[in-house]
């Protein structure tokens, strides 16, 4: 269909399915052409894109015309009026954002989403940018320089809606950043594993997830708490280890599908990734507990003990495995009887409910009953993988759902984490002085925490390494090479850094503590999330990038002879098909005058084919006809490009050899061929 399109387009004339159109019909034939060319040309994007952002930028000229701050009062109660009808519950939804985002009724409903779409506006340029230019450059990475630039700008730009939106979300809570962001990103990690090798390297993930956390998150803490200066106490240390043993191998586990790595090895590092968010996450809850009971707050944090700590990680993990299961059952049940297939709603209901489960089982655990709401979604997805998948109407449309939602959620973590990230590299905004709470001397210490980091990681891979290679699906050592590399840190540990961050900015803001107290466990809580924000960019740049020149230097995705054969069938076919079908088309009286470099340009399988596949073709089409409808093609104007002198050249159907030419002889078939091109083109 493509091919008769492009040749028709280049002839300039009808079909005859065109003939007997309505005029209706003539004119959605015109609109479909006009809208697959500007989606073919990605003019689309840019047309939406400018428009919101001109829409954005005169709602802000708008806002901050005046220069001062204006009395929403009235605003606020016109909303309310107008919408108490028909929104009972207004009221309280407004109140729930004025306490989240700690501002007044309409700030919070109206301007706490300025800069949500400024993040997705910027993150469509982005995407363009890297997927056309410099696709080895991670997404998220790029994301966390827009936050980056917008955190730099929120005290020097005044009266900006994007800035004022950006203080809102520097005041969010630490459990909403946790409820809005994990359970989405979470769920779809876990429902796209491959279940049965995930059964089969169950022991070895967990030997990733569990020892080795344990193990990577003490040897971090240590070297915060005797090599950084900043007279950290031990549960500080031991927070922001576990932060930084959490890994998010998002950028490379794509790179792993698209070049073919081995399936052992993309297991062990979305398996690890998994496990591991979710001990890291437990260990998180246990000595974040401890440290903000050192604020001395009555009813803020708790001295665990050691007892206490192991019989509070046995609760936190397997209590959350045991809801978890109970709630991927009770979709599986639901999914059972959503069965019509053939109904659209149905689907998508089906949608609805795994994304309402997967936020209802991390609110249940980790709110309502204490335990790890990561481990919970974990097991919920898993579980309905496993048993449901197949219950799943139009399992596409669940799917793409939810790489959407991943990927909002990647966009605005990332962009909040480098707001926050900027913010306080830029501006001590408690002191109110433009003073970066990052000296020279952080910086060095950054760099030596990433080299720690690396160290840590190629230790405890070898370390396990003859105890992980004689279980489950094994391993060798260029697997666990790549492993030790791939160890990227990113959405997981980011959200829990902006949450001890926030924490402590809220539970001291109160009056609670003196000044002092203040000043210092905030600048505790910024270096915190200044190393981690720091680390999850280095690795992203850094190891994500280079990710793909060392799994080829490893010989990871080294394609055998059976899938090169695979794919050289393949194309094989595929030109064929597509050259049988030019052929067949060639023998209407319309295409005779073709130009075949259009064709070549317009259809990449026909670019390169040869003399013999076309005589093939031609003798299938003429053996497969009819004689009663066989019309003979017409090759004259397609000869000349598949002319090669070691080919036998048709002029009139007669064949000519062309070995051993003279090269008297040589010249005149140039000029033959040179004249052939040039009446094409007349």
């Amino acid at each position: 269909n493509n091919t008769v399109k492009i040749m028709n387009s280049s002839l300039g004339c009808k079909t005859k399915s065109h003939h007997g159109m309505t005029k209706a019909e003539r004119q959605m034939n015109a609109d479909n052409k006009l809208r697959g060319f500007v989606t073919g040309k990605n003019v689309d994007i840019f047309m939406i894109a400018i428009a919101l952002a001109w829409y954005h930028v005169g709602q802000a000229h708008a806002q901050s015309e005046d220069g001062a701050p204006q009395d929403n009062s009235e605003q606020e109660g016109e909303i309310l009026s107008s919408t108490a009808v028909l929104f009972p519950c207004y009221d309280m939804l407004c109140h729930s954002f004025g306490v989240i985002f700690h501002c007044s009724l309409y700030s919070s409903f109206h301007a706490c989403f300025d800069v949500i779409r400024f993040i997705e506006i910027m993150g469509v340029f982005v995407y363009y940018f890297l997927s056309r230019y410099v696709p080895a450059l991670p997404y998220t990475a790029c994301m966390f320089l827009v936050g980056l630039l917008i955190g730099y700008s929120v005290q020097r730009v005044a009266g900006n809606a994007v800035t004022e939106s950006t203080t809102l979300w520097l005041g969010i809570e630490g459990e909403v950043i946790l409820l809005v962001f994990l359970p989405g990103l979470v769920y779809l990690d876990s429902y796209n594993i491959d279940v049965h090798m995930f059964q089969q390297a169950f022991w070895q993930v967990s030997l990733f997830a569990f020892p080795m956390v344990l193990a990577g998150m003490t040897l971090t803490a240590l070297v915060a708490y005797y090599i950084f200066p900043y007279g950290w106490s031990f549960d500080l240390s031991m927070t922001f280890g576990s932060i930084l043993s959490a890994t998010d191998p998002v950028a490379v586990a794509v790179l792993l599908s698209e070049l073919g790595a081995p399936s052992r090895l993309q297991m062990h590092i979305s398996g690890e990734s998994l496990m591991n968010d979710g001990s890291a996450i437990v260990f998180y809850n246990i000595f974040s507990a401890r440290f903000l009971f050192e604020l001395g707050i009555n009813g803020v944090g708790e001295d665990i003990g050691w007892g206490k700590g192991f019989a509070m990680f046995f609760r936190l993990a397997f209590g959350a495995v045991a809801i978890g299961l109970a709630f991927g059952i009770g979709v599986v049940f639901v999914l059972y009887h959503l069965n019509r297939s053939l109904s659209g709603e149905d689907n998508v209901v089906q949608v609805v409910l795994t994304i309402s489960a997967a936020y209802l089982a991390f609110f249940t655990s980790e709110i309502l009953s204490g335990c790890s709401g990561v481990i919970a979604v974990l097991t919920c997805g898993v579980t309905i993988k496993s048993f449901g998948e197949t219950l799943i109407n139009d399992l596409k449309l669940a799917v793409n759902f939810w790489e959407i939602t991943e990927h909002l959620l990647n966009s605005l973590l990332f962009a909040l984490a480098g707001v926050v990230w900027g913010d306080i590299l830029s501006n001590n905004r408690y002191t109110d002085t433009f003073e970066s709470a990052f000296e020279g001397k952080d910086w060095g210490y950054m760099i030596v925490l990433y080299l720690f980091l690396m160290i840590i990681r190629f230790a405890l891979i070898f370390g396990f390494y003859p105890v992980t290679k004689r279980i489950g699906i094994g391993t060798n050592v260029r697997e666990s090479l790549f492993s030790s590399w791939a160890g990227l840190r990113g959405a997981v540990g980011i959200a829990l850094a902006l949450s001890i961050n926030s924490d402590v900015v809220h539970l001291t803001s109160s009056g609670a503590v003196d000044e002092s107290t203040r000043a210092k466990y905030l600048d505790y809580t910024e270096k915190l999330f200044g190393f981690v924000g720091g680390i999850a960019f280095l690795t992203l740049v850094i190891n994500a990038t280079l990710s793909g020149p060392i799994l080829k230097r490893l010989g990871l995705v080294t394609p055998s002879d059976t899938r090169e054969k695979i794919v050289k069938n393949y194309r094989d076919h595929v030109v064929a098909y597509t050259l049988g079908q030019y052929v067949r088309l060639l023998s209407e009286e319309r295409f005779h005058l073709l130009d075949f470099s259009v064709i070549k340009k317009h259809v990449p399988f026909l670019s390169n084919i040869t003399y013999e596949q076309l005589m093939n073709e031609v003798h299938k089409y003429k053996k497969n006809t009819p004689v009663h409808e066989f019309v003979e093609p017409n090759l004259e104007n397609i000869i000349p490009y598949l002319y090669e002198f070691d080919q036998p050249v048709a002029v009139k159907n007669k064949n000519v050899e062309v070995e051993n030419i003279s090269p008297e002889r040589r010249r005149v078939l140039k000029d033959v061929r040179r004249q052939s091109v040039v009446n094409i083109h007349k």
